[in-house]
């Protein structure tokens, strides 16, 4: 797959770029100064001096696995938004790594409402040792939180992503896995509604949600509204899949005058968001999105009870694994193209990260159990995601992704790292951050209170408003 090994190219400059552009930041947290009693406890990584490395001020790149703190004693409480695998593959991980560091004892906490509660509890430092970092922490405050893994420039020459959760040329977490953007579709749907040719834009998708209406028993489209998380997830398609530009993101839409517009050409954030509301007014969704079922879709999909679902490649194996048909579960790019050519989001899942106020102790467990999840767990080649270790293969599960041209957003430029942030949250558009805005477009699509245009308008008057406060005008 030439282009995936492309962009793994890719991610390894945009690394160094966001390393390179903030090397004269002096705001890159040091290390956590070593207590006498944990750097005396503690052997020195393979080839490093004992004296003048801690057990927390490590970097996990110099940590062989297995062979370092083999001695070390501590329990880890981990939180997870995992909560359909946490008390089997999870746990699993744990007694595998047990082997290992047979002191080290990790206690995984699930969390439904993740990105919200699990916002609030960082509120408070003792909420627990490692967890995924929610994306509503801004990157200029991840210090506050979290405990640093090494030098951005270092840890991109081993890890994908490394960059996604850095800030000052730290990076403080590690992709769990990573996502190519796509749509889930049942083959055999797809066929017995005649659909020879995968859509390629808006309205060619449409017209086959309404074949699979017409011509089948399936939902068309299932919008997993109830979830509400599922909502959010329409976000992830609005920067690269619809754009085909790795700037658009983190670089041109803080600036960008009224980017929610409809561009007129079936692209960019309108064209997205026009998919989920014209699906839901013409009827091509279940009856009651309100009553909803997300661990019901996945064996509904796997027997053909749905037509398509709009989720990342995570969910490729969920599918697969929900029912006796894994072989009828397609995935193809969400269905826009940018002048002929389609393109794919691709980018770092939940990222792990390690409470800067645990102990000496912990945080060192933490980021071995972390090193250990990354490197030996398999967990993002077996959820289907593209790993987190260079080296590592890609799954087949993203074969279907051969021609499409995967798109990893740029960091912020130097000086701006926080300015989308800013402008998010003070629009309160609240992209990638909460649901309530991609659940209004549904709610007006059922309830015809508002066009989509309607909507979009208002998107863009709050999001030039804020512009205008923090100075970042088109």
């Amino acid at each position: 797959m030439k282009r995936i090994i492309s962009l793994i190219l890719a991610m390894g400059m945009a690394a160094t770029m966001v390393a390179c552009g903030n090397s004269s930041n002096n705001s890159a947290p040091q290390a956590a100064e070593p207590t006498a009693e944990s750097a005396a406890e503690q052997p020195a990584p393979s080839g490093q001096d004992g004296g003048n490395i801690s057990a927390a001020g490590v970097a996990i790149d110099q940590i062989i696995l297995g062979e370092d703190y083999t001695d070390l004693s501590a329990e880890i409480r981990f939180k997870t938004h995992r909560t359909d695998i946490m008390d089997t593959i999870l746990q699993g991980y744990a007694d595998d790594f047990r082997e290992m560091y047979p002191n080290i004892t990790v206690t995984y906490e699930g969390i439904t409402d993740y990105s919200e509660t699990m916002t609030t509890r960082l509120s408070t430092p003792d909420w627990g040792d490692a967890c995924m970092i929610p994306t509503t922490i801004p990157l200029t405050e991840l210090e506050n939180y979290f405990h640093p893994f090494g030098a951005t420039a270092t840890l991109s020459e081993d890890y994908n992503f490394a960059d996604n959760r850095a800030f000052g040329g730290t990076t403080y977490g590690l992709p769990s896995t990573s996502n190519a953007q796509g749509v889930l579709f049942n083959k055999a749907v797809f066929a017995k509604a005649g659909i020879t040719d995968i859509p390629k834009t808006p309205d060619e998708f449409l017209d086959a949600l309404k074949k699979i209406k017409d011509n089948t028993d399936a939902i068309p489209l299932y919008t997993n509204f109830a979830a509400g998380w599922t909502m959010g997830a329409w976000d992830a398609y609005i920067s690269g899949s619809a754009t085909g530009d790795p700037d658009f993101m983190n670089i041109k839409l803080p600036h960008a005058k009224d980017p929610f517009a409809n561009r007129g050409d079936g692209t960019g954030p309108y064209a997205v968001y026009y998919v989920l509301y014209e699906a839901v007014k013409r009827g091509l969704v279940e009856d009651d999105p309100a009553t909803s079922d997300w661990e019901s879709s996945k064996g509904m999909l796997n027997r053909g009870e749905i037509g398509t679902m709009v989720l990342g490649s995570w969910a490729i194996v969920q599918m697969q694994e929900g029912g006796p048909n894994p072989d009828d579960i397609g995935y193809m790019s969400f269905p826009i193209s940018v002048n002929g050519t389609q393109y794919a989001t691709a980018g770092a899942d939940y990222c792990y990260g390690i409470n800067k106020n645990s102990s000496d102790e912990v945080k060192l467990a933490s980021m071995l159990y972390i090193k250990y999840l990354v490197e030996k767990s398999n967990f993002d080649y077996d959820q289907g995601g593209i790993p987190t270790v260079k080296s590592h293969e890609f799954p087949s599960t993203l074969a279907a992704f051969d021609g499409i041209d995967l798109v990893a957003d740029a960091p912020a430029k130097a000086g701006e790292e926080d300015l989308f942030v800013n402008i998010n949250v003070d629009s309160e558009v609240s992209l990638n951050m909460d649901n309530q805005h991609v659940i209004s477009i549904v709610e007006a699509a059922l309830t015809g209170s508002a066009t989509l245009d309607d909507l979009m308008a208002d998107w863009n008057a709050r999001w030039t408003a804020s512009q205008q406060k923090y100075g970042a005008g088109a």
